[in-house]
């Protein structure tokens, strides 16, 4: 139980975790889009455009380029007119792929939040219909994905609530801090991304987590704990000087990771809990 006493809580606080190359390897984006092609919810030529478009994302961000809106505009173009059912749908082909994609250090640091008390969510830009279910598969407490707006079973192609993507992920955090009575500086969050930084700044306890180099300068410029997660090679790389006790909780992920990475062999994940 020691792993645990560094993540205790003193009062109400929660783990917010990004998705892409935070607790999966890669995009999620790419195998929403695979899925939604098997089933001819997407031509071919939308499929490779989306895989661009997410690769792009990611790697950029909206700095002086659009590519949050036309992510964002690329999600709502894509539900518009479809059944929410027919999104829902999707999970039986993508949460084995995303599950196989879950970094063995990221799910065990959700596991240690767990234990402490506290509640996990991912918060993401991609579908809540994909987040969600996501989450609950993970034993985590919910999934913050962006909504689309439904009228009579059919997507509009508008927003219902904060597009999940800068700081849309701080409204939706806040305002779900301020239902739970979360107290945000007890809160910690995960990120790969510069796009994160107004998630990780409205929280406590940032931690930078395979970041890109305007997160990583960002991150060692305020002390921040900075680590690296590899499905290969499963241990701590750098760690800023600051931040101590949530570098505590990063490593002693990394040894469990050791553990489990071992026992499983790097067999994909099983068990997927179908909840929508």
């Amino acid at each position: 139980m020691s792993e645990y006493l560094s993540v205790a809580s003193t009062g109400p606080s929660a783990a917010f975790f990004d998705l892409d190359r935070t607790l999966i390897s890669g995009s999620s984006a790419f195998a929403l889009a695979t899925a939604a092609r098997s089933l001819q919810l997407m031509p071919t030529r939308e499929l490779v455009r989306d895989a661009i478009t997410a690769v792009t994302f990611k790697l950029i961000g909206d700095h002086d380029t659009g590519a949050a809106d036309d992510a964002r505009d690329r999600i709502l173009g894509f539900i518009e007119g479809h059944r929410q059912d027919d999104l829902a749908a999707l999970n039986e082909h993508v949460l084995p792929t995303l599950l196989g994609k879950i970094r063995p250090e990221a799910r065990r640091l959700v596991d240690i939040h767990r234990h402490a008390g506290r509640n996990t969510y991912i918060v993401s830009a991609a579908p809540h219909e994909i987040v969600e279910p996501l989450a609950i598969s993970l034993g985590m407490t919910h999934g913050i994905g962006t909504r689309g707006k439904v009228v009579d079973g059919i997507y509009t192609g508008e927003l219902d609530g904060p597009f999940c993507y800068g700081e849309g992920k701080v409204d939706a955090i806040r305002a779900l801090a301020r239902f739970e009575g979360f107290d945000l500086a007890q809160c910690y969050a995960y990120s790969d991304s510069a796009s994160d930084l107004p998630m990780l700044s409205a929280v406590g306890h940032p931690v930078a987590v395979n970041p890109d180099s305007k997160l990583e300068r960002h991150a060692r410029l305020h002390g921040w704990p900075v680590v690296i997660f590899s499905q290969r090679t499963k241990r701590v790389v750098r760690r800023t000087l600051g931040g101590v006790g949530a570098a505590a909780v990063a490593t002693g992920t990394f040894v469990a990771g050791l553990k489990i990475g071992a026992r499983r062999g790097g067999r994909l994940l099983r068990g997927v809990t179908r909840a929508l």
